[in-house]
């Protein structure tokens, strides 16, 4: 990041109020802000849904591709559970209170083909710190046939986003695995970001390097030394599987700040933004299917993503029971607390703002409350 944001300066009585009545609840409760025996339940299921899969294909009982095919699917559902339930709690550091659970668990990303050091530099630092901030926020910044701000250029192609954009999303973890994380490394370094996260480039390239190599041995090279399938056969399992994971994955992010009636903030020439961080958060964020336990359960509570950014250093376990915290302290402070009541509501209000950018170059988002 070449320049230096930040956000105004506000009374903070908001945020101060809402930590005050989060941190009563924990308290009075005498409940811990990290995983408790449901989180570890389902770190243990999810980690089962994919390496079972894996043992069952690697051990030579599946004789059939269509067979390999279904098991390679099922791995991709363990992929996006990996990362929705389990990496990203312990790389945000709430799963635990001691820093080697959140590191060892946070690997999990390496192991499923990423990277958790650029994970957390782009996600922890960029995007849950200027959220929707063009050129700044990687989730919305330029990717060439997504428009995803109203400050990314147009392209006549992107008139018709809204239909294709959902074939793209499947490719969200393969772009990860084969380039980008290679590639944000190296971007990071010469940003200067590696060296504010105070590690050494070259441990980093040589985790990197290592962990890409063992991905790709035990995913691929492996099954064809000792399936009975071609190698292409292999390759389409592998890619099936990670179509299923980047498209579950983008399809929980995407609606949370690329919605209609979201916000989109510039600085100004001297790097100001116009409102204070939590403000900010609740402008550009938004919550969705807040009632459907089983959809909150698989992706981790982020469709309580206003909570979420709120607090990122809690488990997404106590989401739900926060919620109404968050919405009725910022109704109090006459501040939006944003929300699709079902999935599909977020589907179709996702798909909205993707025709409008797509099909007017001069688009900006009109804010709602909610």
């Amino acid at each position: 990041m070449s320049r230096t944001i930040k956000f105004a300066n506000q009374p903070q009585d908001f945020y101060t109020a809402l930590s005050q009545r989060v941190n009563y609840y924990f308290k009075s409760n005498q409940i811990s802000r990290t995983a408790n025996s449901e989180m570890v339940i389902k770190t243990i299921f999810m980690l089962l849904l994919y390496f079972v899969p894996y043992a069952i294909s690697i051990s030579g009982l599946v004789t059939t591709f269509p067979l390999y095919l279904l098991v390679c699917l099922v791995m991709g559902l363990g992929i996006a559970g990996i990362g929705l339930s389990i990496m990203h709690d312990a790389n945000h550091g709430s799963y635990s209170n001691k820093p080697w659970v959140n590191d060892l668990l946070g690997y999990s990303l390496n192991v499923v083909g990423g990277n958790a050091f650029n994970w957390k530099i782009q996600h922890n630092v960029l995007h849950h710190t200027y959220t929707n901030v063009f050129d700044v926020d990687e989730d919305i910044s330029p990717r060439g046939a997504l428009r995803m701000a109203p400050e990314s250029p147009w392209k006549s192609f992107h008139r018709f986003q809204f239909a294709y954009a959902w074939l793209l999303y499947g490719l969200l973890t393969l772009v990860w695995v084969f380039g980008k994380d290679f590639g944000r490394l190296v971007k990071y370094q010469r940003e200067g970001l590696v060296k504010k996260q105070r590690a050494n480039i070259y441990t980093e390239w040589a985790v990197l390097i290592a962990t890409k190599a063992a991905y790709f041995f035990y995913t691929l090279a492996l099954p064809m030394m000792l399936l009975p399938f071609a190698w292409w056969q292999i390759l389409v399992g592998f890619l099936a599987m990670h179509y299923v994971a980047g498209f579950i994955l983008a399809i929980v992010f995407q609606p949370a700040h690329v919605i209609d009636g979201t916000a989109y903030f510039q600085p100004d020439a001297n790097g100001n933004l116009e409102n204070n961080w939590a403000v900010h958060q609740l402008l550009t964020t938004t919550n969705f299917a807040h009632r459907n336990k089983i959809l909150s359960w698989y992706v981790g509570g982020l469709n309580f993503q206003v909570e979420h950014h709120l607090f990122p250093n809690v488990c997404h376990v106590h989401y739900r029971h926060l919620s109404s915290i968050v919405r009725d302290t910022a109704r109090e402070f006459g501040l939006p607390y944003k929300m699709k009541e079902t999935f599909w509501d977020a589907m179709v209000a996702h798909t909205k703002l993707l025709k409008q950018l797509g099909t007017d170059k001069e688009f900006r988002p009109v804010m709602v409350s909610a």
